[in-house]
């Protein structure tokens, strides 16, 4: 039996949308995994009342079967579903490390990432790389038709989780269907900005690539309490504020110093909203890890 911990992660980080991506120290989905004749899958932790425990259902199912890795798959969540975390990509990804060396597959990470982003894609119905990549290869990564690149960064986060749900699927049917030439040139601007900002692990320049004109807003309209959120973070010292992937999980960029005032302020603001939340001080952290 082998035991794996895969982080959760922040995808789009604002101007990187289906792009960027930032694996988190902390929360974590903890799989073991033990070889076994067909793949059987049990699930306990945050929200496991949810999760199919039907490999055919269960994106880690989809990636035993991509491995060819039959396997006993024991989930213990700590990643809540529908959070805007990677829940799913943590999953997969975790069970692609853990397979992958269990039965002596012999792939590298950068090749293990497709991998788990089609397993990824049974639960959220796209295969995008931008949750599973950091998962996997840890730090802040850019994911594109072309591969991955990764950045080895430690840049401070806040990721605030409030007791709403925002599915994948419904956070991608508001995405506008086009831009003004004027919000492109401001996305290419501000993602620009946030990549030299992991590059430099300076969170100042990383807060203000955050900004974003034309998914943000319309993804930040679900999430309730999202603007009195955002404001009261930039209050507090944070270099700026978006939503995490699909929401409804707010992420904010922050030095060290400032870290633990954010994050009771944006717990405070989403309960001025009526909202209860949970707030994780973390930061660009390591991918999965194999114990």
């Amino acid at each position: 039996m082998l035991t794996v911990r895969a982080p959760a992660t922040s995808a789009n980080l604002g101007s990187g949308f289906d792009v960027f991506g930032a694996a988190l120290s902390r929360p974590a989905d903890v799989l073991r995994v033990s070889e076994a004749d067909r793949t059987t899958i049990s699930v306990t932790g945050a929200g496991s009342q949810y999760i199919p425990e039907d490999p055919e259902k269960n994106t880690v199912g989809a990636v035993a079967e991509a491995l060819d890795a039959p396997a006993h798959i024991e989930i213990d969540k700590g990643v809540r579903p529908a959070s805007g975390l990677g829940s799913s990509a943590a999953s997969a990804a975790a069970a692609a490390v853990g397979l992958n060396e269990l039965y002596e597959r012999g792939y590298s990470r950068a090749e293990l990432v497709p991998m788990a982003a089609e397993g990824e894609a049974v639960v959220s119905g796209d295969a995008h790389a931008d949750n599973v990549a950091p998962a996997i290869l840890g730090g802040f990564t850019i994911a594109t038709p072309e591969g991955v690149t990764r950045v080895d960064a430690g840049v401070p986060l806040v990721a605030c989780l409030p007791e709403v749900v925002v599915s994948t699927r419904d956070a991608r049917r508001v995405v506008p269907a086009g831009a003004t030439i004027e919000e492109v040139v401001e996305t290419v601007g501000c993602a620009a900005t946030l990549v030299v900002g992991m590059c430099r692990d300076d969170p100042a320049l990383v807060g203000r690539g955050m900004a974003d004109a034309v998914v943000t807003p319309a993804r930040a309209a679900l999430i309730e309490g999202y603007e009195t959120v955002h404001t009261a973070a930039l209050g507090a010292g944070a270099t700026g504020v978006t939503v995490s992937g699909a929401g409804p999980t707010v992420v904010a960029a922050c030095r060290e110093s400032d870290r633990r005032a954010v994050a009771a302020t944006m717990v405070e603001a989403f309960a001025d909203a009526g909202v209860e939340s949970r707030a994780y001080q973390t930061r660009v952290g390591r991918g999965a890890t194999v114990h």
